[in-house]
Order: C-alpha cells, then sequence, then structure tokens
C-alpha cells in the first residue's frame, strides 16, 4: 500500500537523518495504532521525500518500446541523451492496445459508465427511493472512449468561465427554456452565459449570498465557514460565487431530467459533484461540512422516517448550519404547513434547533438550523426516536442510509480554527499524540517544498492552463494544501482501500470523497484539467486492471489536460505504454514522475454530429 511505497522512497533518500528516525518511530507507533483499533480514522500520511535541487531529467517515451531518449530541461541547446534501464512492455502489447470509441450516438459524448448502465438500470424492481439515480456499474468495466462533442474547444479560462463558457462544448440548450424564467442559463451566440438567477435567487444569487449572512450572525463566510455542502445546485451558481469569499463548496445534483447541471458546473470552474440521496449514503465522512444548503432542492427530507435529513446529520459537522429555502418555510398552503410541520417534529427529534427564521423582500424565505454540539439533548428526550447508534468505520462506500443519530464525536464542542489558519492547524480527526503531530506537519511541509520545488515549473506543465484538479490519492491533503495560493481547486478522493483521512482533509477545510479506483468516478467526461496519483496503480487491490484505470482518466481529463503520476519505475514502463497508445505525449522525470498530456485524438475521429 502507500505506506510501504513512501517509506522505502523514503529509506532509499536518507536525505533527513532527524526526520528519518522521527518517522521510524511515528511508523511503530501507528502500527501498534491501527492493530489495536479497527474502527480509528486514523491514517499514515504519504511521505514523499525528494532530493532537492536535484535537476530533472525529462525523459519523452517513445512509440517504439525500446526507444527512450532524455533532454535536460536546463540545457535545451544541448539535448542530452540519457539511456534509461528497462523497456516499455518489451512485448508491445500495452503500447499497441486497440481502443473503440464508445457507441451511443449523442448520449456517448457524455456516458458515465456506472451512472449510464441501462442494463442494470432496466431491472431494478423500485424507483421509489432514487436507486435509478445511484451507481450500478457495468462488469466488465467499459474500455471505450468517450467521443468528442463537435466542435469542441479548449475551455475559457477561469475567473471569466464562472460566467461564460463554450456552447459546444456542454451542448444542452434544454435548462434555457425549462428554467428561461429563473435566469439560471442564457445562450448568446457560441456561449453560455450564467446570469446568477435561480428558483430562489429572484434578485440574483450575490443578493441572496447577503440575505444569508442578514440571517444570522452564525455565518461568517471564509471564516468559520470553510467547507459548503450545496443539495441541489443547479448550475451551481451559489458556489460560483461563494468562491469570492474564500468557501469551498461542493455542488452536489445527481444525473436526472435537469440536463447536464453537474457538467455545466464542472466547465465553468466550479467544485461539484453527481450523486443522490436515495437508498445509500453520501461518500463523505461524518461530521465534515460546516454548512449545508438546500434552495428548492426538491429532496423530501422527512421521506422514510426522516433517513435523508438523518444522512445530512450524520455529514454535518457539531454544531453546524443547515440552511433550507423552500416553499414550507414561508406559505401557508396546506401542503406546504403539512411538510414543515412535519420538519418541526423531525429536527426536534434530531435536537436540531432553529436559530433563525427570516423572509425577503422577494418573498423567499429561508430557516437556518443547527446540530447540537453536546448529547445532552439526545439522554432528554422523550422517546429515543431516532435511536442513537455507532456507525463503525467511518467510511461511507455501497453504505445503506441509516435511520438513527450517531453519537457526537469527543471534540463536538470545538470549532476548527478560522480560515486559514484551520488549513495548516492540527486537525481534530488526528489522534493526539505528538509523534503523530509532528509527522502530520512534516507531510504538509515537505508536500509544500515538492510542488514549489518540482511540481510547479519542473514537470512542464502550463499551470496557467489548470483550473481544477483531481488528487487521486489525497492522504492527509498535503498536495492540495501546497496548492492553495492558486487559482484552482482540488477535489481529494480518499481510495476505499486506503486508510480513511478523508476527515483529516475536511478539518482542513479541504473537499473531497470516497471511491473505489476499480470502478468509474462520479463526474462527466472532459471535465478536469490535471490528475494526479501517488502509488495508486502500485497499490490497486487485486482484481484491478491498469488498463481499465487509465481508460477511466483518459475519460476524465479535458483534451490538453495532464496527467502526473508518482510511480515505480516498472509501473511507469507499462502506464507509460498504455497512454501512447492512447496518443497522450508522455513524458518521464527523474524515473519517478510521469507527466502525460491528453490529445484531441479519438479512434476513427470519434467527433458526434448534432
Amino acid at each position: 500500500m502507500a505506506i510501504s511505497s513512501s517509506s522505502s522512497t523514503f529509506l532509499h533518500e536518507k536525505k533527513y537523518p532527524f526526520i528519518f528516525i522521527l518517522s521510524l518511530l511515528f511508523l511503530s507507533f501507528t502500527f501498534l495504532l491501527i492493530s489495536n483499533s479497527q474502527s480509528s480514522s486514523f491514517s499514515l500520511p504519504s511521505f514523499n521525500f525528494y532530493r532537492r535541487g536535484t535537476p530533472l531529467q525529462p525523459l519523452t517515451i517513445s512509440p517504439q518500446p525500446s526507444a527512450v531518449v532524455a533532454t535536460p530541461i536546463d540545457s535545451p541547446e544541448s539535448p542530452a541523451k540519457v539511456s534509461v534501464s528497462g523497456e516499455i512492455d518489451s512485448d508491445g502489447d500495452l503500447l499497441n492496445l486497440k481502443w473503440e470509441v464508445c457507441k451511443g450516438g449523442l448520449s456517448a459524448v457524455d456516458y458515465i459508465p456506472c451512472l449510464d448502465n441501462w442494463k442494470a438500470i432496466k431491472a431494478l424492481k423500485s424507483r421509489k427511493h432514487m436507486e435509478h439515480r445511484e451507481r450500478h456499474c457495468p462488469m466488465p468495466n467499459s474500455r471505450c472512449l468517450v467521443p468528442l462533442p463537435r466542435g469542441y474547444k479548449i475551455p475559457i479560462p477561469w475567473p471569466k468561465s464562472r460566467d461564460m463558457i463554450w456552447y459546444d462544448n456542454v451542448p444542452h440548450p434544454k435548462l434555457v427554456d425549462y428554467k428561461k424564467d429563473q435566469h439560471w442559463v442564457v445562450k448568446s451566440g457560441d456561449h453560455f452565459i450564467f446570469p446568477g438567477g435561480g428558483t430562489q435567487f429572484k434578485e440574483g444569487v450575490a443578493n441572496y449570498i447577503q440575505f444569508i449572512e442578514k440571517a444570522t450572525p452564525l455565518v461568517k463566510w471564509g471564516q468559520n465557514i470553510r467547507v459548503v455542502l450545496d443539495v441541489g445546485c443547479g448550475v451551481a451558481s451559489f458556489g460560483g460565487h461563494l468562491l469570492d469569499k474564500d468557501v469551498l463548496t461542493m455542488s452536489l445534483a445527481p444525473k436526472d431530467e435537469h440536463e447536464a447541471q453537474i457538467q455545466f458546473a464542472l466547465e465553468r470552474g466550479i467544485p461539484a459533484f453527481l450523486s443522490v440521496i436515495g437508498t445509500q449514503q453520501l461518500t463523505f465522512p461524518d461530521n465534515a461540512y460546516d454548512l449545508i444548503h438546500c434552495a428548492r432542492c426538491r429532496v423530501h427530507w422527512d421521506a422514510d422516517g426522516g433517513k435523508p435529513l438523518l444522512e445530512l446529520n450524520r455529514i454535518l459537522r457539531p454544531g453546524g448550519l443547515f440552511i433550507w429555502s423552500a416553499t414550507p418555510v414561508y406559505r401557508k398552503d396546506e401542503k406546504d404547513v403539512t411538510v414543515w410541520n412535519s420538519m418541526a417534529a423531525l429536527t426536534k427529534s434530531m435536537c436540531w434547533k432553529v436559530v433563525a427564521k427570516t423572509m425577503a423582500s422577494t418573498g423567499i424565505g429561508l430557516v437556518v438550523y443547527q446540530k447540537p454540539v453536546s448529547p445532552s439533548c439526545y439522554k432528554e428526550r422523550e422517546k429515543n426516536e431516532p435511536p442513537m447508534c455507532e456507525m463503525g468505520r467511518n467510511m461511507s462506500w455501497y453504505s445503506p442510509l441509516q435511520k438513527c443519530l450517531p453519537q457526537l464525536p469527543p471534540e463536538a464542542s470545538s470549532w476548527p480554527p478560522l480560515w486559514p489558519k484551520r488549513l495548516t492547524a492540527k486537525p481534530y480527526s488526528l489522534p493526539s499524540a505528538p509523534l503523530v503531530e509532528q509527522a502530520f506537519h512534516n507531510d504538509t511541509r515537505d508536500w509544500h517544498a515538492l510542488v514549489t520545488d518540482v511540481y510547479i515549473g519542473g514537470l512542464g506543465i502550463n499551470w496557467s492552463s489548470v483550473r481544477n484538479v483531481m488528487d487521486m490519492t489525497a492522504g492527509h491533503g498535503g498536495f492540495a494544501a501546497a496548492l492553495i495560493d492558486m487559482p484552482l481547486w482540488v477535489m481529494n478522493v480518499v481510495p476505499v482501500h486506503e486508510p480513511d483521512t478523508l476527515p483529516i482533509i475536511f478539518d482542513r477545510g479541504l473537499i473531497g470523497v470516497y471511491h473505489d479506483w476499480c470502478e468509474s468516478f462520479n463526474t462527466y467526461p472532459r471535465t478536469y484539467d490535471l490528475l494526479h496519483s501517488t502509488f495508486l496503480f502500485s497499490n490497486l487491490p487485486n482484481g484491478c486492471d491498469i488498463i481499465d484505470l487509465a481508460a477511466e482518466i483518459d475519460r476524465i481529463v479535458r483534451p490538453g489536460g495532464w496527467v502526473v503520476i508518482q510511480e515505480t519505475k516498472e509501473q511507469i514502463n507499462s502506464i507509460g505504454a498504455i497512454f501512447r497508445s492512447l496518443q497522450w505525449s508522455v513524458n518521464l522525470y527523474n524515473d519517478r514522475y510521469l507527466v502525460g498530456q491528453k490529445s484531441f485524438w479519438r479512434p476513427h475521429g470519434g467527433r458526434v454530429q448534432r
């Protein structure tokens, strides 16, 4: 696993003797912790030590398996050829892989394997709880390549993209007509324009955000409120405008009849994720979000014994806020009053208190609930309903929704430090042990040095074209933290077969999800500028195929986008051959960093006529 790989790298380098001794003690101490506590959410940091000041050697992987040359980036006038031991899959099978374009015409352009498995969806016995919007992955995995929309262009750069994108990149005009009176999105020539309207944003999203600020003094954007979940986000204008206030909002919606709303969000450069509150838990840890927002999000919170709202309670930080702006809050017709009374009873049983309820001049109202920070209210309830429960391992992957209230964590009464101190302070979910805390700070420091010395300017990446990044092996979020001053955001992914570090990532004021990289990720094609991984390919569970993973990376990355893979030389030989078969340009630096850039190539043209 990543522990053994990163440790072996560290032992090989032996550059920092003090840290070396400290880390050996830390590893031994942590091993005892993990051995004695199966329910612990603690995990080891992903150390990535390197030789500072060592000139990077870009090695161009040529189409011929045995021909590999190198050109030092600091002497372009006199390229030095360097022979590299080993070959790129000597039998040539990986280099000569044959690829096909996904079938399905226009629908293939937006193919998401685990959400578009129509055979499995048609076989469902029920759709009552949104089962048809949940994951149903094909077996075996899909290896076809998603075609490009006709006229696809390099996306408009941030921050202009927040308000304008190319029509040809997401050619879905249905929302223009469906929401034309609410000004979600407008078509203008070759572009989609996003005026900042929404169902509840009668005077624009900026005024709506100010409305929330005035409703309660508990909300201080970009200070105590840093990580937000926007359920049923539309085209993510709420989250897009909160970026100006140093707030990271995970905009969440299913792939449904609101055509391509998450695809619009990601094309705009706004954090977003495809998911639904159906029968399974959201792929976030307990006690993660500072604030959850729902503006007419069409979720029946009191349904099925209140399971949807109990799921929000699970992922909301103690003391965190739920803002609900919907007609039951401010209308008095019979249906809305019935829903409001049901919500009032449910939130009372969950010990949520109303801290604000207000109406704007536009006729739109909202209510602000707060989750408790003390278990005293739970004990004082007349009935133990919903019952208290122990959630066990904090890993919500294909886990059913629970009709219960998790016990509050020991640190429930403490709120993370104000942003930006929160990023580098000791996370509450990190065990309180001196060696563990020191190792966490070392990990943060070394990722910062690595990104500064190597990733930025040393790997041939045009960072000015990078708006969003996916760290496929996020560890403690050190890579994302090192990029914090750049105009981009990072989706931190914690593989389900690795130690659970996602609570630490949220404690730091960053966002992320759990995922199993043996399966396809919940995102549209062509939605990320750069994917990054550290020893992911080496640590895939048995039964997972690196070819499937490479095909999934190709689906996610935009044409012109990048992949940065830190791996063993043996794995790099194989991975480089696969990406060469996909017509990516591939370079190798210092025998450990594979850097690939995706082309516009698709088999047989691979562009779909509209």
